[in-house]
């Protein structure tokens, strides 16, 4: 069985993933292949990557001038077919195709005459929208019927001056229909999204997105006072926010405006730019992104709550780290975010975390918000009981194991498992 999986890069959330099921199909002996289009160099036969820097700059151009992302990169494209060509694959299995890297037209009348079984997993929405890759935070629908006078074209792939969204969205849907598919999904919220979307005749399953248990787990007292000490921490209850890349639409305002109101607590930031650093409030500690995973895991385990305020995501792995670490979680009802709290084995509960009602697309009550934290902080009994703790540890230990053995649902070699599974069904 050979399969060949394609997304934009080899690393980041999306690559990990790609990497991880290369990485599981090789061990077991499968004839396993990744191709990328930006990124690192490849380091053996089994990894293409499209080299096409230039290429991407005009695709970026291109978008920019005619919203129309995902039909330049002609001559890059035509150079890994005729390396798809040469490997004919079994199982062709796509996550991110936008990026600027590659011709969608090109690619998919490929697979498309060469009758290639296909699995796809989307990562966000653009593959059934005529623009945008996430429609949740200004609650459009267009996409359900039809994409028109598209209302973020100035969100990624940003476009400056045509609105091509009513064509892409009919040139999408001839492409992407009508093929031997599956399609793949991290969550149940957007798995019924693309069941309203023309995807929808495809068969269509969630497959969790999984981590290393055995990176995320609770640290020890000594690890969380090195923490402390590290980044000048002191007793009050630590809210921790983390993510690749803060945006609006990640909330980066949200907890601005929450630190400032919360003097009781500290805050602390993991993900931040320069530029972010020296914008935010002097009441948060802020950390740029980190490449030091087991470092990363003792900032989660250390902090009292993981706060992400996103206003737009599709099932966000920082939770279940946030968890996996034994620390209890508050998110806003957005998208897929909440769902790793109500997938555990005991359902919803607030020893393992609050989901916050928004009170439209891109708002919440801050009073609201703030209380829940309360509440949680009351629940952990951090100012009655542990306020004087010198380890600095406030969580109590029934929260984080709660926490712990409800994240083991979310094991990542469970997980791509489940994408081995889907391969086998699919050569039956």
């Amino acid at each position: 069985m050979r399969i060949v999986q394609i997304n934009t890069f080899p690393y980041k959330a999306t690559g990990n993933i790609m990497m991880n099921i290369h990485r599981l199909l090789t061990e077991m002996g499968y004839d396993s292949y990744v191709a990328w289009g930006r990124g690192r160099k490849p380091e053996n036969d089994h990894e293409i990557f499209m080299d096409d820097d230039l290429g991407v700059k005009i695709h970026g151009v291109y978008t920019r001038l005619t919203d129309k992302t995902g039909f330049a990169s002609k001559a890059a494209t035509r150079k890994l077919i005729k390396r798809l060509q040469e490997i004919n694959p079994d199982i062709i299995h796509l996550h991110n195709i936008h990026g600027y890297y590659l011709n969608i037209e090109i690619l998919f009348n490929y697979i498309r005459n060469n009758k290639i079984k296909l699995v796809w997993t989307l990562h966000d929405c653009w593959a059934f929208t005529g623009h945008c890759a996430g429609f949740d935070i200004v609650g459009c629908n267009k996409w359900v019927t039809g994409c028109y006078k598209c209302e973020q074209k100035s969100a990624y792939p940003a476009t400056k001056f045509l609105d091509s969204s009513c064509s892409n969205w009919k040139r999408k849907k001839e492409l992407f229909t009508g093929l031997d598919a599956w399609i793949v999904t991290p969550s149940e919220w957007l798995k019924q999204q693309v069941e309203q979307s023309f995807l929808k005749d495809y068969p269509i399953k969630t497959i969790h997105n999984g981590i290393d248990i055995e990176v995320f787990r609770p640290a020890d007292n000594e690890i969380k006072r090195k923490i402390r000490t590290k980044y000048g921490l002191d007793n009050r209850p630590l809210i921790l926010g983390v993510a690749s890349e803060w945006t609006e639409k990640k909330g980066i305002k949200d907890f601005a405006i929450l630190s400032e109101k919360m003097p009781e607590a500290q805050f602390i930031i993991v993900g931040l730019t320069d530029k972010q650093i020296k914008k935010l409030p002097s009441s948060i500690k802020k950390l740029k992104r980190t490449s030091d995973i087991g470092e990363l895991a003792a900032i989660y385990s250390t902090a009292d709550i993981f706060f992400n305020p996103t206003y737009e995501d599709v099932f966000p792995t920082t939770n279940l780290e946030a968890m996996a670490c034994g620390t209890p979680i508050i998110t806003y009802d957005t998208g897929g975010s909440p769902e790793a709290l109500r997938l555990v084995q005991n359902q919803f509960s607030e020893q393992i975390g609050v989901i916050v009602e928004k009170q439209d697309s891109f708002s919440v009550d801050y009073e609201i918000v703030k209380r829940e934290i309360y509440k949680l902080i009351d629940t952990m009994n951090i100012e009655k009981e542990d306020k004087n703790n010198s380890d600095g540890y406030l969580k109590g230990v029934k929260m984080e194991k709660n926490c712990r053995n409800n994240a083991l649902i979310f094991d990542r070699k469970a997980r791509l498992s489940e994408y081995l599974s889907l391969y086998l069904s699919l050569k039956e």
